[in-house]
């Protein structure tokens, strides 16, 4: 039976856009499947050439020419995009119709969106959510309102009513109240003590308002910086301004007995202000080295003055390059021409020019650093375009160069407080040992100009060296990968053959300190008294007397102490150091007591065994059961002998661990917290003081920062509010949900 063949229109429709092959095509004719044949009609224009006419419009398209074929798609957007005029005008009328008949037509299901389908209005919560959002952007509390503002949220949500001023005004002080609360929980559960800076700003009516910041590691060793009051202060220039609100901060936040440093700003302290608060401070925490823990200095604010000075010192020369800059990028075609001789001189720069902005030095830095990369390119554009006459000289360039190597030592040194996390205390030294050794190998200097630049550097450097080196080398000895060694190191290259000297000072410095907190670590005497059979009894006035009478020598052993008895009518004191330094002399007086007598113990029992050895042993083994019995009596006489180390100097003994880049000190310490539980509370305590006063986007700042209008315009209780809880909602301090346990009303 023969199978007819059909052979195949090379006319034919296709969807795809391959090739039409010559060869023989299948024995069955394709349908065509495209939505596109329901528009358009196939002609035959020529010989091999086909092509597709549109049923609304009647233009033609190419299709197939010869062997190619145009495929479909530009047919589909033809009608899809309403690129057809015809097609356009008669989807807008059936568009138009079904508007009309919109209220016939069955409504289409909608598919719900997960997570924002049926959420009820909630007034209250856009109420908490305005409120977060003024806090956090700054936005004036009088948007509430603005026209504008009102218009947007209606919009956005119809049923919102629009709250007063008042009442936001309230929720932002409602808002701070709660979140403060929560951190005051927080803070009051920290095992240590709390360190505090102070900053001052002035507004246009000379009114003070005084920032203190906190800054202490949690139970968990987390460093942790916020900020805890704002405080106006209608005199600033007071002596006792800065005490006042010192006093008002510890009150408010139960810190008075856990001060452990103050650090302030030099610009706005004098000798008076600094005599009141260093004698607040040794009231307040009579233990830390007699109050010695006031730093007087902010390190950012230090390192700023001396960038300005640097600057200044040759600001003829700065004031060339930044006017030649601006001469290249106020103009299109200077910008244009500049750029072009860059690349006809293949400069290998890939820094941009700008003009700085004078109120940060690190941009005038940067704008310096980038001309200097393009110096060539500054000699050359006078010869591009004759109005250019400022060019520096190379003399120019060669004093900018060196400015901006110490440029870059200070940008470098103040960079660490720049980071998202504040650092800890050790990671100062590193960088203020560094600039006091460079500025001092600079001031040495043969070359002219950078002896005449550095001297008075140096001479202002040094002040602050010489208030902070103590701080700062104890805090470095806290860092297992450095302790003592790097102080003796950094010190011979700083003092030479007085390094000895200051490193006595500083080992004595932290021996004195550890005594200290082993004194506040010692129960106080006349608090607990402990009975020979363990018994105690409550004293009348809250503490404890013992049952029987006291030995014959007026001591008891407690925990390896003696101490003395006490009345039970006796008024408890304080525990200073002096009288530590006496118990301690007591207890080792006892103890060498009680070494002698084991001393004439030993000396009888020696001659009982000299007397026993007399006559001879009938048992020819020396040992007696598993012959450790007298290895325990050799390691009793051997510890009886030898003093015990303490914390400190076993710390201090220990080899350093590795220098690595990334080692978590504070992890490290509360790894072992346990071998050293007197030392990790006073490596705790160190490694939390502060050494700027100043937040990250104010360390380059060349002017102090003044309260603006707005601000100073608003009450002292939401002023501080908003600026405290600014600060603690970009650390993650208040919380996302809405809390309406206080109301505030205005």
């Amino acid at each position: 039976m023969e199978t007819a063949i059909i052979p195949v229109t090379p006319i034919t429709p296709t969807d795809n856009n391959d090739l039409v092959s010559s060869e023989v095509q299948p024995n069955k004719r394709r349908r065509k499947k495209s939505i596109v044949w329901d528009h358009f009609t196939v002609e035959t224009v020529g010989d091999g050439c086909i092509r597709a006419c549109c049923n609304q419009c009647k233009k033609s398209f190419a299709y197939i020419t010869g062997s190619k074929l145009a495929g479909t798609s530009h047919l589909k957007r033809h009608i899809a995009l309403g690129i057809c005029p015809v097609s356009r005008q008669r989807n807008q009328q059936a568009s138009d119709t079904k508007t009309a008949n919109a209220t016939y037509e069955p409504r289409k299901r909608q598919r719900a969106t997960p997570g924002f389908a049926n959420i009820p209005f909630n007034q209250e919560r856009c109420n908490h959510e305005i409120a977060k959002m003024i806090i956090m952007h700054e936005y004036p509390l009088h948007i509430v309102e603005h026209p504008g503002f009102i218009d947007f949220a209606r919009t956005l949500q119809p049923q919102f009513n629009m709250v007063s001023f008042n009442t936001i005004q309230g929720d932002c002080v409602a808002m701070y109240l709660n979140e403060k609360q929560r951190l005051l929980n927080f803070i009051n559960e920290i095992p240590g003590r709390i360190s505090l800076t102070l900053d001052l700003r002035i507004s246009n009516q000379t009114v003070g308002y005084v920032f203190i910041t906190g800054q202490f590691i949690d139970m968990e060793w987390n460093l942790h910086r916020c900020l805890l009051n704002v405080v106006m202060v209608p005199s600033p220039d007071s002596d006792c301004a800065l005490q006042q609100a010192v006093v008002s901060c510890l009150s408010d936040w139960h810190l008075e007995n856990r001060l452990f440093t103050l650090g302030l700003d030099q610009s706005f302290s004098n000798v008076n202000i600094n005599q009141n608060l260093r004698a607040l401070f040794s009231v307040r925490n009579p233990y830390m080295l007699h109050g010695q823990f006031l730093i007087g200095n902010c390190f950012a604010r230090v390192i700023s003055l001396l960038a300005q000075e640097a600057l200044w010192s040759v600001g003829e020369t700065v004031k060339k390059i930044r006017d030649s800059v601006k001469f290249v990028k106020t103009s299109d075609t200077h910008e244009e021409t500049f750029f072009g001789l860059k690349e006809q001189l293949k400069v290998p720069s890939m820094k941009d020019i700008f003009i700085d902005d004078q109120t940060k030095w690190n941009t005038t830095y940067d704008m310096l650093a980038a001309a200097c990369e393009l110096k060539q390119v500054f000699l050359c554009l006078e010869t591009s375009i004759p109005d250019y006459n400022i060019a520096p000289s190379m003399d120019d360039w060669k004093q900018i160069e060196i400015l901006c190597t110490y440029l870059k030592l200070f940008f470098d040194a103040v960079s660490i407080l720049t980071g998202p996390t504040y650092p800890n205390a050790s990671a100062f030294y590193h960088e203020v040992s560094k600039v006091q050794l460079e500025l001092t190998h600079a001031a040495m200097s043969n070359d002219p100009f950078i002896s005449n630049l550095t001297k008075p550097l140096k001479e202002k450097f040094d002040r602050y060296w010489s208030d902070c080196f103590l701080v700062l080398a104890i805090a470095v000895v806290m860092d297992p990968r450095f302790k003592m060694k790097l102080v003796e190191f950094s010190f011979s290259r700083i003092y030479g053959d007085d390094a000895g000297m200051w490193i006595k000072i500083v080992d004595d410095g932290i021996h004195e300190l550890y005594l200290e907190y082993m004194a506040q670590a010692l129960p106080p005497p006349e608090t607990f008294v402990e009975e020979r059979n363990g018994s105690i009894i409550p004293e009348q006035n809250g503490g404890v007397i013992l049952k029987t009478e006291p030995p014959e020598d007026g001591y008891l052993h407690e925990e390896g102490y003696l101490q003395e008895e006490q009345t039970h009518d006796a008024a408890p004191q304080e525990v200073s150091h002096h009288e530590v330094a006496h118990q301690e002399d007591s207890h080792h007086d006892v103890a060498h007591r009680e070494v002698s007598d084991q001393e004439v113990d030993s000396q009888e029992i020696t001659h009982q065994e000299e007397a026993s050895q007399e006559v001879p042993s009938q048992d020819p083994l020396i040992s007696i059961g598993d012959g450790l019995s007298d290895f325990e009596v050799y390691i009793s006489e051997i510890s009886g002998s030898h003093q015990m180390k303490s914390e400190l100097d076993q710390y201090l003994e220990e080899s350093l661990l590795p220098r690595v880049q990334d080692f978590d000190i504070l992890g490290w310490w509360k790894l072992n917290k346990t071998k050293y539980p007197t030392l990790s509370r006073m490596a705790s305590d160190i490694l939390s003081m502060p050494f700027s006063t100043v937040g990250p986007d104010s360390v380059f700042d060349t002017e102090r920062k003044k309260m603006d209008n707005y601000h100073s315009s608003l009450r002292p209780v939401t002023l501080e509010a908003l600026i405290c809880a600014k600060d603690w909602l970009q650390y993650g301090g208040l919380s996302q949900s809405c809390d309406g346990n206080v109301k505030m009303e205005f």
